[in-house]
């Protein structure tokens, strides 16, 4: 039997005056439990997409007609509320799963040896998105899923990812200024790729929200615009993604850029082709709700390719000292 450790009231002090320090102080994360610890924010920032558009998709996001209770007389859901009401509350746990992956990089970061101020402001940045996210979550609910709350509660859930994939990249990166890997004309293309990726991601929003899956079998209001106009905006957008990503390759290989940055460009080219599959196949067979959630997934896996390879177009010299640095070959994106 393991002998908790009494403690004095100065450290019960010390310990409710700063908790991270307290911990800090008396427990060292090896580089393995650093990585882990940032990778499941990166996966519950998925995570939390897919689950929310699975709430829309089963008709279930008034399943909790109130907030922040679920019903005006209960906090948790009730046997009258059905399936409806277990998927909702349920996504509504997850965020709570979500604020844990978040807490536990933050003192993962903060304990580790060296300490780097750069991926505990990475940390709390990703806090404080999911605490406003949380709380436009419930102005979603309490607006009766209003479509350009529900788009803006996606948005968020998108700079979310941002930031954890940043928080992860920083893990392979010293705290240096950065050296670019290729010329301003290469960087200034992806940058223009970066732009039309995220106007293709909020386009899909307005796509979403003037559909046919309004997130609850009420008469919900919808985006006053026509579907299929939209549908063919979004399409041509990705279009133009598609061949921004084809451009940004042929040009990396012809001014020989190193192998990681090519490597990146390939990756998203695939990942954009089985999405524009998915996103035509749901079009044309009147978007069952299982491939517009693949597609929401396909979304994520998207725009953590296209960082992918912003970021891999500069290099910050890894420190010397035995931390929590992985090596940024090791996300795979399969």
């Amino acid at each position: 039997m393991v002998r908790v450790p009494k403690l004095t009231r100065a450290e019960v002090a010390q310990a409710a005056r700063n908790p991270l320090q307290y911990i800090a102080e008396r427990w060292t994360p090896t580089p393995e439990t650093v990585r882990r610890a940032v990778m499941s924010s990166v996966v519950m920032a998925v995570l939390i997409v897919v689950t929310g558009g699975a709430v829309r998709l089963t008709g279930s996001g008034l399943g909790c007609p109130t907030w922040p209770k679920c019903t005006d007389d209960s906090l948790t859901t009730t046997s009258e509320m059905g399936l409806h009401g277990v998927i909702e509350f349920g996504n509504r746990m997850l965020t709570y799963v979500l604020c844990a992956a978040v807490g536990w990089a933050i003192i993962a970061v903060r304990s580790a040896d060296p300490l780097r101020r750069s991926l505990t402001q990475l940390g709390w940045a990703q806090f404080w998105v999911v605490m406003g996210n949380a709380v436009l979550g419930g102005i979603v609910v309490l607006v009766g899923l209003n479509p350009y709350t529900v788009a803006a509660h996606f948005l968020l859930s998108t700079a979310l990812l941002t930031l954890a994939m940043l928080m992860w990249n920083r893990l392979g990166e010293g705290d240096g200024a950065p050296k670019p890997l290729v010329g301003r004309a290469v960087s200034q293309l992806t940058w223009i790729l970066v732009v039309a990726a995220g106007l293709l991601i909020a386009v899909g929003t307005v796509v979403t929200g003037s559909g046919r899956h309004a997130g609850d079998s009420s008469d919900v209001h919808r985006i006053p615009l026509d579907w299929k106009l939209i549908t063919q905006v979004h399409a041509d957008l990705a279009w133009v993604v598609v061949a921004l990503a084809i451009a940004l390759w042929f040009v990396l290989k012809a001014v020989d850029a190193p192998a990681g940055p090519r490597r990146r460009a390939g990756e998203l080219f695939v990942i954009l082709l089985a999405q524009g599959l998915v996103g035509y196949v749901q079009y044309f067979t009147d978007t069952p709700e299982v491939l517009v959630g693949v597609h929401m997934l396909g979304s994520c896996l998207v725009w953590i390719a296209v960082l992918r390879v912003l970021l891999a177009q500069r290099e910050r010299p890894v420190p010397s000292t035995p931390a929590s640095a992985p090596d940024s070959e090791t996300l795979s994106l399969a």
